[in-house]
């Protein structure tokens, strides 16, 4: 018996290492033939695979805290189209590779329904990246001063979903809108972007130093694009009293 974990260990089937001796006891106490038996391991095995999986690319998503769905208060401002985030969440518009537009005042949870949304895509096999424009800023910056940025760009147009928090939280000084221009134009209809910020749509290409160059990145964004407007108060608040 442990010689037989051993060696499934060793040869990396550690979801079958795991589960042998529960099967084992489990095929004698139900007389279980081996084809079922050993459909039984394999069954073990993939869905092992399956979580270490999901947690690497929960590793790599980077999200702050556990948002998700399931804890959004979605009573507290009725406004909110809860419709249309359910149907966010099954992930057609990654499939599509439309961007995500979520706009509102501080507070009324764009980046919480962000975040649940990229646990959404997780769960169905979708690679994620959350970060903040800022911090996206920083890393593209430091990928030029260390001759690295093609392979960041290339990186970051892979991933299936990026979620990018705060747009327009800071003005974007030259060349990071360039740099953000460059990103959203590899990543154009090629890879699915949900973008939230503070300012109106109206208002974003007063985020952007070089205004034609904004004009150019956020008609890229909203082409063919969901836009979410979350309105009511402030949830901080609600805590806060």
């Amino acid at each position: 018996m442990n010689t037989t974990e051993s060696q499934l260990r060793e040869l990396k089937l550690c979801g079958m290492a795991n589960s042998l001796s529960a099967r084992l006891k489990e095929a004698a106490s139900h007389q279980l033939a081996f084809d079922e038996f050993l459909k039984l391991l394999t069954q073990d095995e993939k869905l092992h695979r399956e979580q270490k999986r999901y947690e690497s690319r929960y590793k790599k998503a980077s999200f702050k805290g556990h948002k998700t769905l399931d804890n959004y208060d979605f009573s507290f401002n009725p406004k909110i189209k809860q419709s249309m985030i359910t149907e966010l969440s099954t992930c057609g518009f990654i499939k599509e590779k439309s961007p995500v537009l979520i706009v509102g005042p501080c507070g009324t949870g764009k980046s919480h329904i962000a975040q649940a949304i990229g646990h959404c895509a997780l769960q169905q096999g979708f690679t994620v990246l959350c970060t903040t424009q800022s911090k996206l800023s920083d890393e593209l910056q430091s990928a030029k001063a260390l001759n690295n940025y093609p392979r960041k760009i290339k990186n970051l147009a892979k991933i299936d979903l990026l979620i990018i928090d705060d747009f327009g939280l800071k003005p974007l000084r030259c060349p990071e809108d360039e740099n953000l221009h460059e990103l959203i134009a590899e990543r154009y209809e090629q890879s699915s972007t949900i973008i939230t910020s503070n300012l109106a749509l109206e208002e974003w290409q007063q985020a952007f130093a070089n205004q034609l160059l904004g004009v150019a990145t956020i008609d890229r964004l909203q082409h063919n694009a969901y836009h979410l407007v979350l309105e009511g108060n402030s949830y901080r608040s609600k805590i806060n009293k």
